[in-house]
Order: structure tokens, then sequence, then C-alpha cells
């Protein structure tokens, strides 16, 4: 079974065109105004009507008030909510029953003892695996970095989990091969500056992903992931 895309932080008509034919399984929205990739919700609302079922839509949200989530659903009608913030596990829970929507939280990896969060997340419909930002940053995601895969290696993982962080049109292949990521996220790394997507970066991640993706255990075959990737 092939591995999933996600191409996050769209902003614009035709980067979204260019997922969307290239054949993103999942499209992001980033509502954040610290973000290059934010959108107000008149524009998250036009992009994600433009949709029209060919993608799960997912808008992502940092540490949301309930009128913020009121305000996704009303605008993105969203098959997923990305939570990127500090949303503690009872937070989480909460936003499922408030929104009736699926909801995928983030968590930052930087050393192995970042993974015994996962299990406190069971709420989550999925999680996504993401670099730690850098210390003192303002972005929780879209750095451009990428965690050690091999921290990894024997960590029992929720079906339908996510890897991101500093994946490129050049690195998701051995990323998928490594880890057997059933999914992967990538924002910057199909940038040309932060906030910029570029369609052909986004054809040619999606392509690299359909032509190289290995999904399955994600214990097998991680003892020799370099670290730094």
């Amino acid at each position: 079974m092939s591995a999933r895309v996600k191409i996050c932080g769209l902003s614009t008509g035709d980067t979204l065109a260019a997922a969307l034919d290239a054949g993103a399984d999942l499209v992001g929205f980033v509502h954040f105004p610290k973000s290059p990739r934010h959108l107000g919700w008149a524009e998250a609302r036009v992009l994600a009507a433009a949709v029209r079922g060919r993608a799960e839509r997912v808008v992502l949200l940092v540490d949301p008030d309930d009128a913020a989530l009121a305000a996704a659903v009303e605008s993105v009608a969203p098959d997923l909510i990305q939570l990127h913030g500090r949303e503690s596990p009872e937070r989480v829970a909460a936003i499922r029953r408030l929104t009736g929507r699926p909801v995928m939280k983030a968590l930052g990896i930087g050393e192995a003892a970042d993974l015994a969060r996962v299990a406190d997340y069971a709420a989550a419909d999925r999680l996504l695996l993401d670099a730690k930002p850098p210390r003192g940053g303002d972005l929780p995601g879209g750095n451009g970095l990428a965690f050690d895969w091999s921290l990894l290696s024997g960590t029992a993982l929720p079906r339908g989990w996510m890897l991101s962080g500093g994946l490129r049109p050049s690195t998701v292949a051995e990323a998928l091969a490594r880890t057997r990521a059933p999914a992967v996220d990538v924002s910057s790394g199909v940038e040309t500056a932060p906030g910029v997507k570029d369609p052909g970066l986004i054809a040619a991640f999606i392509r690299a992903v359909r032509a190289g993706d290995a999904p399955g255990d994600v214990a097998a075959g991680l003892a020799s992931a370099p670290r730094g990737v």
C-alpha cells in the first residue's frame, strides 16, 4: 500500500492545484498569524472549497480556543484538525468532542524521551511526528528540520501515524525506507522561500513518494538510520 502524502501550508490557488493534480492525499491550510503560511478564514474558505473532494482537507491550528475551532469548522469544513501547539491530551479529547472532527496531534521529537508522550495521546485519531523547533523559535513546525529517525526503532506507533520534519523530494524516499512511515507531511521542503510553495517541487515530492515508499512496521530496519538526517 502506498504511503499517503500531505502537502501543508498551501496558500494560493496555483499551488493547491499543483498538489491536487500531482495526487496529494491531504492538503493543509495553516491558521497561525506568526506563520508565513497563515491564511485568514476568508482565504481558507475559498481554497478549501476548491478541493472539491479530491483530497482530505486539513486545518492546522496552534493552541486554538473554542472560537477559533468554530471558525475553522465553518470556514474549512476540515476532514482533519491538526493541532501543532502545546495541547494537552485532555484538550485534544475536548476538541474532538466539541468539533465532531477527527484530530491529528503533532509531537515534537528531539530525543528518545519525547516518544514517551505517544501513549498519552490515545484520544488523537492520528499522530504527526515532527522535529522539535529550534530553541526560542516562533514556529512549532515548517522549520525545515529533521529529527533522528533511528529514535523510532522499536517504538510502537499507532496506525496511520505521519512523519514530518525536513523532508524534501531528494530525501523522502530514504525516509520512507528507513522509517516505513505510512504517511508523510511536507511544507518548507517544497518551498523556494518561507511560505512560497513551488509547483515543480510539490510534484517532484509526490513522485518520489510514489516511486520509493515502503510503508509497514516501524520497528523493522531502523537500527542503522543515521543521526541528523
